[in-house]
């Protein structure tokens, strides 16, 4: 308002040097020109004009005034906003953030106890690898042992068979009917003592 005021000021001073200055080569106001109340029309038509505009400066001015300070406001709030939803963003990334570097602890955690469970699962199946082929070598030596045992009795028993067949033919050949008849006697006799 206050810019208006010094705008029709320095019009309505102006305009009085314009008038004088703007007649013609003598200075003199034309004679055809028109004049109300001793002053010429064009500073009226200038005062009007003034008038106007001061006019509809002063009942456009509230409303100007308010929405360019609703726009402002409405910018203000926009940026309040945005400054919040801002804020906002920041602390969901920082969370998020936060849940990443958790998770990926947790993965590194699962891992070295996949690890660790792997390498012991891997100890405890050598040794229960080593153990079972301790045992199956354990039986195999048994087994071994059991038919080498069999398999001297076998021979011992065959040996014992080879020799009273060898021993049978010897006696055969060597022993005579005389000889045969006192071996019986003989155990007749020691059978008679053995029952009397």
């Amino acid at each position: 308002m206050k810019h208006l005021l010094i705008l029709l000021a320095v019009l309505l001073i102006a305009a009085p040097i314009m008038a004088a200055g703007g007649g013609g080569e003598h200075g003199a106001a034309a004679p055809h020109e028109k004049t109300y109340f001793g002053m010429p029309a064009w500073v009226l038509k200038l005062v009007n004009m003034i008038l106007f505009f001061g006019v509809l400066a002063y009942i456009l001015a509230g409303p100007v005034r308010n929405a360019v300070r609703g726009r402002g406001d409405t910018i203000r709030q926009a940026a309040d906003e945005a400054r919040v939803r801002r804020e906002k963003a920041d602390q969901v990334a920082s969370d998020i953030q936060t849940r990443l570097s958790q998770i990926e602890q947790e993965v590194r955690a699962i891992r070295e106890r996949a690890e660790t469970d792997g390498e012991r699962q891997k100890r405890e199946l050598i040794a229960a690898g080593e153990a079972e082929a301790a045992k199956i070598v354990a039986a195999a030596r048994n087994e071994v042992e059991n038919r080498l045992k069999r398999a001297r009795q076998e021979l011992t028993e065959y040996a014992g068979e080879l020799a009273t067949a060898r021993a049978a033919a010897i006696l055969k050949e060597t022993i005579t009917e005389a000889d045969q008849r006192k071996l019986f006697e003989q155990s007749l006799q020691d059978l008679r003592e053995v029952q009397g």
